[in-house]
């Protein structure tokens, strides 16, 4: 057998196996997909939300094929008509004969493979606007109107976008069956150029001019709805349609739309009559009008009539934007109270704000998680967020601040332990809450806890301390055991009778169930791991746990939401929840200005994450959402049910979303306003709190958030909103609440860091009855006079930083290689005034080291005060006796603390320095204990280092004497 004959066998023999495997991997590809689509099912179904995803599901499928057939279907329609249609005995040149020879066999796959991809690319894009395309359909009125046109702001947020993006599809579907026409009438002959002329068959000419008539029409219905994007559009001064636009821009644009229908009609016309000359003309026409009347006009009057009378002229449209900007973001109803700000220390002050002195936290919750990692951590295997929450409990009776963070898993300190079985099985959860009072302290500076340990104590009372969906839980956990089994969770490191550890196993329903090999051979190929499909210990009574962020799980479930950037956790009816913010927003409100959400709520507190929808001009937060820390279980309550974009996705997912009657009022006691959304709306009363056009217009009080004052000079973050219980004027009692202020906003030397504004929000939503306070969500804003010179906090916090009184005794404390750390610096209105106060932190060398408070620093107007309690530094502040309640607790700790590398037993914060009189050089005597402290110091820092605790409790002794006598002294002046 010849080489020639073997060679067709062998490529016979092969092309079985090549479709063989072609078919295999399409097949284990589709089953991959597969597997993801159905794990979604399985994850959605478990939860309750399985309408959610299928609604979704079935828009993006309808919105695809409708995008495939309405692309498709035009282009390869008009394909057919060319061809079928082209000149039979067309006489082409050698060119077009040798194209046609290359394209002839690929007629077929050409004339059905362009529409079809095409149309696919169609689809999919037509698929990511379901939620436009739903919105559109059950859009919800607003109720009021834009004044320009007098349209339901619902039109513009809802279906100017719509009818946009069809028109904008509709065109795009015209244009390039357009391009398909000329290439495929030109392909087969039915134009042909010959020198300077243009020859164009009969079939071809009634073809394109109806394409080319059709696209114009389009261009006038664009060109005619844009004239209402004009109130949404951003412009130099301010967002929405301003004097040009009303006067030049929307008057042009009636003209342009009439004239692109009439070129439209002209071209229809030439589709019988056969003569392209009055289209092209009505084309250049078109062209030139547009130029002049959409540019050169607009240009014209903004040059010479608008710029030169800027502030008259656009007084009325700004004084829109005003009005609608304020509206949009729910600050038109803030109450403005002006605040002539007193800046004397008067003995007795604070007599009628005791109760809010009383209140103030001093602990930091960006400081102190580091204390809590020490104190409560107690495995490697445990940890605790960074930046912890802000929270309040009813004890004894009274509402109380106080820091929260739960207790999760940190599968990375199992180190050589991480095996399979142990983080997917046995590593499941975490354990507890953890609460300490906000305004009180051990003696020696560490947090009070009002609810700690494992197992959990505390005032809090009995609650599911399991932590299975938390912020930082493992990817996946598979949990559940038959009944009777031996558990094999870890529940927590401690036992009874000695146990070494406590094992559970988890009872509630809270993943997809692993009960049969089909479902565990999804889960394996969904996370690459064949041990879910092999092991013995996944039984048909698993259930998988994964998506467990809190943020995360309401997004899949509410993916017309936008979330607050901050869920935090509360004991609520017996149970750890995470409570979670959503806002319903949009970018289409007439006249509101726009804001970049990520910058709005970006500050020292951390950046903020990427997010979808960046710019905005209206913001609700229409949804408060829960997520059970046990089983995971998501509730979302419609928190504003006014707010016409959240009553339409109501009508999408008709079961969804809770009605507000349906929030227990214990979980009412611990909403809060969230802070994304205050953090917004203080950026825009920077500008807006100016509702008068023409003071608007000069920006001569516009204002600005502080930098944070305790970052570097270099810094540009910004000092974040705090939580405080505390009373506004205008307040009969004080009140949870979240406030930030205001300083001018200039530029370079102008730039001045004294107050001009405290703003302010009642943030408590309601009592443990149920009922929802009236006051949730009131904004407060003291305005302070132009002439007023109340410090900022960048010169309060400088002041702090330079004053002899404060910098000596801290100094030696950093020279003893001890960390000085600054808390955030609280700005209080009482004693008819702006009181600053901040907690000062000491933190000495050494891993398992942590701040401890030891020091309070206050200012009022141009006076501070440096003490070890809040108490005493209100006191020395204001002439000896302030008239403030003891805010500033010092606790005995239950039990002893295990010896850390800490400094002292808290009394090496310094001296008790701190007057409001004027700066004094230290005397000798000072100056010799002075030195004297920095030796003793010295001397710990060395026996720490070589672990001779007995050189380092005496050490630690003579500092203390030696720390006795320099109050002793510091007091004698006092004395007299």
């Amino acid at each position: 057998m010849t080489a020639q004959s073997q060679e067709p066998r062998t490529s016979r023999r092969r092309a079985p196996i090549a479709i063989t495997i072609g078919v295999v991997a399409v097949l284990l590809v589709g089953f991959f997909l597969f597997a993801g689509v159905y794990a979604d099912i399985l994850w959605y179904r478990q939860l309750g939300f399985l309408d959610v995803l299928t609604t979704e599901w079935i828009a993006r499928i309808s919105l695809f094929l409708i995008g495939f057939v309405a692309m498709a279907l035009p282009v390869w329609g008009s394909i057919q008509i060319a061809y079928r249609t082209r000149p039979v005995y067309a006489k082409l040149n050698s060119q077009l004969d040798r194209y046609q020879e290359v394209f002839e066999p690929l007629r077929r796959l050409a004339m059905y493979g362009i529409p079809v991809v095409l149309g696919i690319f169609a689809g999919v894009s037509t698929a990511t606007r379901w939620d436009a395309a739903l919105a559109w359909l059950n859009r919800t009125p607003f109720g009021g109107t834009d004044p320009q046109f007098g349209l339901d702001i619902g039109f513009f947020v809802f279906e100017l976008p719509f009818y946009r993006s069809v028109v904008g599809f509709a065109s795009a579907v015209v244009l390039l069956s357009g391009l398909t026409v000329i290439a495929t009438n030109y392909l087969y002959g039915a134009i042909r150029i010959t020198g300077r002329e243009v020859v164009i068959s009969k079939s071809a000419r009634i073809q394109i001019a109806v394409t080319a008539g059709l696209y114009l029409l389009l261009q006038g219905v664009s060109i005619w709805l844009d004239q209402y994007a004009t109130v949404t559009d951003q412009g130099s001064l301010f967002t929405g349609a301003g004097y040009t636009d009303v006067n030049a821009v929307i008057p042009g644009q009636w003209i342009l739309s009439a004239i692109a229908v009439a070129v439209a009609i002209l071209f229809f016309i030439t589709a019988i009559m056969g003569r392209w000359r009055l289209p092209l003309v009505g084309t250049v026409l078109l062209i030139v009008t547009s130029l002049i009347i959409g540019s050169i006009y607009p240009w014209v009057v903004q040059r010479f009539q608008v710029e030169p009378n800027a502030r008259t002229a656009e007084a009325p449209y700004l004084q829109r934007n005003i009005d609608l900007t304020r509206d949009a973001y729910g600050v038109d109803t803030v109450e403005e109270i002006p605040f002539a700000a007193k800046t004397d220390a008067e003995p007795g002050a604070l007599r009628a704000d005791a109760e809010t002195t009383a209140s103030i936290r001093l602990m930091d919750p960006q400081q102190i998680g580091q204390a809590f990692d020490q104190l409560e951590q107690f495995r490697q295997y445990y940890q605790f967020p960074k930046s912890l929450d802000v929270d309040r409990y009813q004890i004894d009776g009274t509402s109380q601040d106080a820091i929260v963070a739960v207790r999760d898993l940190d599968l990375e300190g199992l180190s050589d332990a991480a095996t399979w079985y142990n983080t997917h099985l046995v590593y499941t959860h975490g354990y507890g809450l953890v609460a300490a009072a906000g305004n009180q302290r051990t003696v020696d500076g560490q947090p009070v806890f009002i609810q700690s340990g494992i197992p959990q104590t505390g005032e809090l009372g009995e609650f599911e301390p399991r932590v299975y969906f938390g912020e930082d839980s493992p990817a996946y956990s598979i949990v559940g055991a038959p009944a009777g089994a031996k558990p094999v969770e870890l529940d927590y490191p401690s036992g009874e009778e000695g146990a070494a550890r406590t094992e559970t196993t988890f009872e509630g329903d809270g993943g997809p169930k692993l009960d049969n090999a089909f479902t565990k051979l999804i889960y394996a190929l969904k996370f690459q791991s064949e041990q879910i499909f092999l092991s013995d210990a996944v039984t048909s009574d698993s259930q998988i746990l994964y998506d467990r962020d809190p943020i995360e799980r309401v997004k899949k479930v509410a993916p017309y939401l936008e979330l607050d950037s901050d869920a935090y956790p509360s004991v609520v009816d017996g149970r750890i929840v995470w409570i979670v913010d959503g806002y319903t927003m949009t970018d289409q409100y007439p006249y509101s200005d726009k804001v970049s959400l990520s910058e709005a709520i970006s500050d020292s507190e951390g950046a903020a994450p990427s997010l979808a929808f960046d710019e905005i001009n209206y913001i609700r937060n229409s949804v408060k959402a829960t997520v059970d820390a046990y089983d995971g279980t998501v509730t979302l309550y419609a928190w504003d049910d006014e707010d016409p974009i959240l009553q339409t996705w109501q009508k999408v997912f008709p079961t969804a979303v809770q009605p507000m009657s349906e929030m227990s009022g214990d979980l009412i006691s611990h909403v809060r306003y969230p802070s994304d959304l205050f953090k917004v709306q203080r950026q825009v009363l920077g500008r807006y709190h100016v509702t008068e056009a023409d003071p608007f217009y000069s920006r001569e009080d516009a204002w600005t958030t502080p930098k944070e004052p305790t970052a570097s000079a270099q810094s540009t973050e910004l000092q974040p909103p705090y939580y405080l219980t505390m009373q506004m004027p205008g307040q009969d009692a004080p009140s949870y609440s979240l406030y930030s202020t205001f300083i001018p906003d200039a530029r370079g030397e102008n730039s001045r860091n004294v107050l001009r504004g405290y703003l302010a929000v009642d943030s408590d939503a309601g009592t443990e009855d149920g009922k929802r306070a009236e006051g949730y969500g009131k904004l407060r804003l003291l305005t302070l006079p132009e002439d007023d010179n109340v410090p900022g906090p960048g010169q309060v916090q400088a002041k702090f930083n330079s004053d002899p009184s404060v910098s000596g005794p801290l100094n030696i404390l950093k020279q003893g290689q001890s960390d000085v750390i600054n808390g955030n610096l609280l700005t209080v209105p009482v004693g008819g005034g702006l009181l600053y106060v901040q907690p000062v932190y000491i933190k000495s060398t050494g891993s398992t080291s942590y701040p401890l408070l030891q020091k309070v620093l206050v200012a009022f107007g141009d006076q501070i005060a440096f003490q070890d309690t809040l108490d005493q530094a209100l006191n020395v502040l204001f002439g000896g006796e302030s008239g403030a309640a003891a805010g500033d607790q010092q606790i005995e700790p239950d039990t002893e603390t295990p010896p850390t590398d800490q400094p002292g037993d808290g009394t090496d914060g310094g001296t008790d320095g701190g007057t409001p009189t004027s700066p004094q050089t230290p005397s000798d005597e000072m100056q010799a204990l002075l030195n004297q402290a920095k030796q003793a110091i010295a001397d710990k820092q060395a026996a720490l280092a070589a672990g001779d605790w007995a050189a380092y409790g005496a050490a630690d002794a003579k500092l203390a004497d030696i720390i006795s006598k320099m109050i002793a002294l510091s007091d004698e002046p006092a004395a007299q």
